[in-house]
């Protein structure tokens, strides 16, 4: 829309016009979808596998080898089962070709629940956004951090004084992400995430592979059924939820789901083919998880680190722990975006809408530099994303806690946002009628995950805590 205009100066109002008629179905073939099975599949490993594989091999120990890999089974069955529920709300009334487009999960839930549920799902959709920001951060700082030690280890020797802080790492992330915010939208992201999913795909090999090499070299496989032991009862307990709150953070991304299926090209239908996306992204991210975190396990036992690549139970070859760590961090700069374009997206609509005549919010400048292309920016958007980049990298480092922080966000959003809200949506679309085997069935599903989610959230609140201030 933008390259079409001429002028140095163009109205961001038009954009969000013509954004609201797409979203109000009368007009949406004025955005071009492209997108592919392949590109979905990029985006959504892109938006899974991250941060939350590198805990699961600590998750795992505190669990043992019983519930341990049922936990990590039985939470990507409920992500599952809640995506393809999500899958068929993006058109209404009828899945597959209805008039109506939800290209986004919160204007999903004003859709079908209506402007109160609407509020509060923003609420937890764009904290658990901010929340992956701040994950993303403290990872890719400890992965920095990690290549440095690596290579002091293999320098100095495992007993060599190879010590480094993580805020200069934050900060020089954080320089990153302002840069790469200002990609405008989604649909001009494939590229980020096909490269982000490769290398999540490599980092996660690389994990599993050291793993079963150490596990193979050690000649027996570490472990118990009952997982680590603590040193009370009820420490035993509060690390248990822990890791059910950091199994919980590693699977859902039901907030991107529609966003990313509205980049797909139909025919076919768009849920046909991300349905089958979802399914296919699973059993490979399942796959890596269950490597991971029983390879994991089985090499280090109660040594267990609680960042399978960042906290040195592996250190050689160190040039493999380098690279590895090198994919994590390329693979953060694409998820943190992946996590952060939607936020910004309803953000700025948001403004639009209550601003229109701010010429603040309103305009697009064109920049021209030598030897790169033209491009526009706005200093609305400018502001605001390096404003919000900074408060994430700010967090980040009050809190550097890995393990803590991943679990206090998976608990907190894994009910409401991955179960609650995509089946009372589900309910509303398939005209579902109450006590009808299927309302039963996903009533109860809906109880068992909020149990599990509130446990999950007092086990990591009470570990950060602890990490604070001891």
């Amino acid at each position: 829309m933008e390259s079409n205009n001429n002028n140095s100066i163009c109205s961001v109002e038009e954009v969000n016009k013509a954004a609201t008629l797409e979203i109000s179905t009368h007009s949406h073939h004025l955005l071009k979808r492209s997108g592919t099975i392949w590109t979905g599949i990029a985006h959504i490993i892109t938006g899974v596998i991250g941060a939350g594989v590198l805990s699961l091999a600590w998750s795992t120990a505190q669990l043992g080898w019983i519930a341990g890999p049922l936990a990590i089974l039985v939470f990507a069955a409920i992500t599952q089962l809640s995506i393809l529920l999500l899958c068929d709300c993006y058109r209404s009334p009828d899945p597959a070709r209805g008039p109506t487009r939800n290209p986004s999960f919160i204007q999903a839930v004003n859709f079908y629940l209506g402007k109160t549920k609407q509020r509060i799902c923003a609420i937890f959709v764009l904290e658990s956004f901010y929340g992956g920001g701040i994950a993303y951060t403290i990872v890719t700082s400890s992965s920095v951090k990690a290549i440095l030690r690596s290579n002091c280890y293999h320098k100095e020797g495992h007993d060599g004084n190879c010590k480094y802080g993580d805020n200069v790492f934050m900060v020089i992330f954080g320089l990153v992400q302002i840069i790469v915010s200002q990609i405008p939208d989604f649909h001009n992201m494939a590229w980020l995430s096909i490269i982000a999913a490769i290398m999540s795909f490599s980092y996660a090999f690389i994990g599993f592979g050291l793993g079963f090499a150490t596990v193979i070299e050690n000649g027996e496989i570490k472990g118990s059924v009952g997982g680590n032991a603590a040193h009370t009862s009820a420490q035993k307990m509060w690390l248990v939820f822990q890791a059910l709150g950091d199994i919980a953070f590693s699977y859902p991304y039901t907030q991107i789901v529609l966003e990313i299926q509205d980049t797909l090209k139909s025919p076919p239908p768009e849920n046909e083919t991300m349905k089958k996306a979802t399914i296919a992204s699973m059993l490979i991210t399942t796959f890596f998880y269950l490597c991971c975190g029983c390879f994991g396990y089985a090499a280090f036992g109660a040594h267990t680190p609680g960042n399978l690549l960042t906290g040195f139970g592996f250190y050689e070859p160190y040039w493999l722990v380098d690279f590895a760590n090198a994919c994590i961090i390329l693979h953060l700069v694409g998820g943190y975006q992946v996590y952060s374009q939607p936020l910004f997206a309803y953000v700025e609509k948001w403004f639009a809408e209550k601003f229109p005549e701010s010429k603040f919010i309103d305009k697009f400048h064109k920049i021209e530099l030598p030897l790169i292309p033209i491009f526009r920016i706005n200093l609305f958007r400018l502001t605001f994303r390096t404003a919000y980049v900074i408060s994430t990298t700010g967090v980040a480092m009050i809190f550097p806690y890995f393990n803590q922080v991943l679990g206090v966000l998976g608990a907190l959003n894994f009910w409401p946002i991955a179960i609650y809200f995509p089946v009372e949506m589900y309910l509303v679309q398939s005209k579902t009628g109450p006590w009808t085997r299927k309302w039963i069935f996903l009533r109860v599903f809906s109880m068992f995950c909020l149990v599990l989610s509130l446990v999950a959230l007092v086990g990591s609140v009470e570990g950060l805590i602890r990490a604070k201030f001891s």
